[in-house]
């Protein structure tokens, strides 16, 4: 019976959606920098909160330029092109970056690598939209998540380790496994496999998704539910070095535990809820869950609630990020699917801005506690946006 469950989830995907989700595999294994930034930042350079908070956030400046600039470029030029670009110049910068040691510096340089790395993200969920049919395309987005976070579970173990011999060791390991994934991307995804996109993406753009009020109300709820999700790799790490006083390999094992859990039970999950439930209420039920899982941080203590509250965020992006981003595509069009794609990811890129700079002020003024209440008031908001688009959705 399980392994049925297992079997039915993982068929029926197309050849390309498996090899995409290599890549992914591959440059998500190097990802070592972002989790373990506000540490290295406070710990290893001795900058203040504030100023981590700074350099965080402006990471995400560049990445909402860079996903609109990578979505724009996505419809003119087309997926591939633009993902093997944005993909080895990202790991090129995380070289250059690692290099870097004043504030100043710090934060052009994370400015510039969020421009350049971030560009790939539209142009990624792009291709999955391309590679799979509507009746897959959710399963194919969580087969593109599994990946990300298959890799997830293998990166910040391995840069917790790395951190506590020397965090200069993270910005090699995210470059040059950014470089590989390039490598390799270029070597099985030849562009002729996708020339069917380079004659879609020349059509008429008309059809704007900022003119598309029903989407920009719906990315107003996303983005409030990424600032409460981006929190676990920006303030919780924190959280868990300077309350807790972790260890940077425990750290980085705690986190691991979100990738673990997503790669065992997400694709069976989303198979079986998919066709069965209304999309918007599962994303209401996952954005009030992570609310939760802040509620633990305020009412209990021990490293025991640490792995429940992971649990049950991990719980939460299972339930709404799959179901988010197949959601935004049904929207598009293949002529305008670069827009929509990009400004679907800018609401993620909006977040990484404000989740740094709104964690970082509230604890280094207020304290953790008021942090994490912000931030389940946020998750009660987009549950109840997401419940009301819901209930207009059908009552149209």
């Amino acid at each position: 019976m399980i392994l049925q469950l297992y079997r039915s989830a993982y068929s029926g995907l197309s050849r390309s959606i498996w090899l995409l989700a290599l890549v992914m595999f591959i440059n998500r294994c190097g990802t070592m920098v972002i989790p373990f930034l506000g540490v290295y930042l406070t710990e290893s350079l001795h900058l203040s909160i504030d100023q981590s908070g700074v350099i965080m956030a402006l990471f995400g400046v560049g990445s909402i330029g860079g996903t609109l600039l990578g979505g724009r470029l996505t419809d003119r030029l087309g997926a591939y092109r633009v993902m093997w670009v944005c993909l080895g110049l990202g790991g090129l910068m995380f070289l250059v970056v690692g290099q870097l040691k004043t504030f100043e510096s710090l934060c052009l340089g994370t400015f510039v690598l969020g421009l350049v790395a971030e560009g790939f993200r539209p142009a990624v969920t792009a291709a999955v939209a391309l590679y799979s049919t509507p009746e897959n395309r959710t399963r194919s987005y969580s087969l593109n998540r599994l990946a990300l976070n298959l890799g997830w579970s293998v990166g910040p173990a391995v840069g917790g380790w790395l951190a506590s011999i020397d965090y200069s060791l993270l910005f090699w390991a995210d470059g040059c496994t950014c470089l590989a994934a390039t490598l390799l991307l270029v070597l099985i995804l030849p562009q002729s496999s996708v020339s069917h996109e380079s004659q879609t993406v020349q059509q008429s753009r008309q059809d704007s998704a900022y003119r598309d009020t029903h989407f920009m109300i719906f990315m107003v709820f996303v983005t409030l539910f990424a600032i409460t999700f981006f929190q676990l790799f920006s303030t919780v790490p924190l959280y868990y070095k300077q309350v807790y006083h972790l260890p940077e390999n425990q750290i980085g094992t705690l986190m691991a535990l979100n990738g673990v859990l997503i790669v065992a039970v997400e694709m069976v999950l989303v198979h079986q809820l998919e066709n069965r439930f209304v999309h918007l209420r599962l994303m209401a039920i996952g954005t009030l869950l992570v609310g939760i899982s802040y509620l633990i941080f305020n009412v209990f203590f021990g490293v025991i609630w640490l792995v429940l509250a992971m649990i049950l965020a991990t719980l939460a992006e299972m339930l709404a990020m799959p179901f988010m981003n197949s959601y935004a595509i049904a929207r598009s069009k293949p002529h305008n699917r670069g827009q929509y794609t990009a400004a679907y990811t800018a609401s993620w890129s909006i977040a990484q801005i404000s989740a740094p700079l709104l964690g970082t002020q509230f604890i280094s003024r207020v304290g953790f506690a008021s942090a994490w209440w912000l931030m389940i008031s946020f998750s009660i908001v987009a549950t109840i946006g997401f419940l009301s688009l819901s209930y207009r959705s059908e009552k149209s």
